[in-house]
């Protein structure tokens, strides 16, 4: 049987916007009958990772498939980066994760969304995050911090 990709609404009230926001991430379909879906790109703003099982039903106000839960963690993170240093490339920044091992999505020149895949030592790369805070380039956020990832 072909796997579909689907779309799945995510409403959420988001700290780093401070409001309440809207956002939609493409799924694989796992088992439509059980709501089982496996999100396939970064969010950009939602708690949640690339490759987490999520519980979603369809929402006849919203009229499209709507997140409900996280049924399993996928190990990935999920960093939320600001540029603050506007004479900075978004471009060259992702270029420094990407070394990293680490895969990104720009949401605009001032915003991007960082991976950190759960086989991944998140030290060097949060080593790294400070650096660039320290130097007012960035200011960035960990809403999805999985547990591999947790520091001391």
């Amino acid at each position: 049987m072909e796997k579909q990709d689907v779309k799945i609404l995510f409403r959420f009230f988001s700290n780093l916007l401070d409001e309440w926001t809207v956002e939609t991430m493409w799924a694989e379909t796992i088992n439509s009958e059980e709501g089982l879906y496996r999100l396939s790109n970064i969010p950009f703003y939602a708690s949640v990772s690339c490759d987490d099982i999520v519980f979603a039903e369809y929402d006849q106000d919203e009229e499209i498939l709507t997140y409900r839960k996280t049924i399993e963690h996928s190990g990935n993170s999920t960093i939320q980066v600001i540029v603050v240093n506007k004479e900075i490339l978004a471009n060259d920044l992702r270029e420094i994760f990407n070394a990293f091992g680490c895969e990104s999505e720009k949401f605009n020149d001032g915003y991007f969304v960082i991976e950190i895949p759960a086989k991944l030592d998140y030290t060097p790369i949060r080593q790294k995050l400070i650096e660039l805070e320290e130097k007012n380039l960035i200011n960035y956020a960990e809403p999805n911090l999985s547990n591999n990832h947790f520091y001391d």
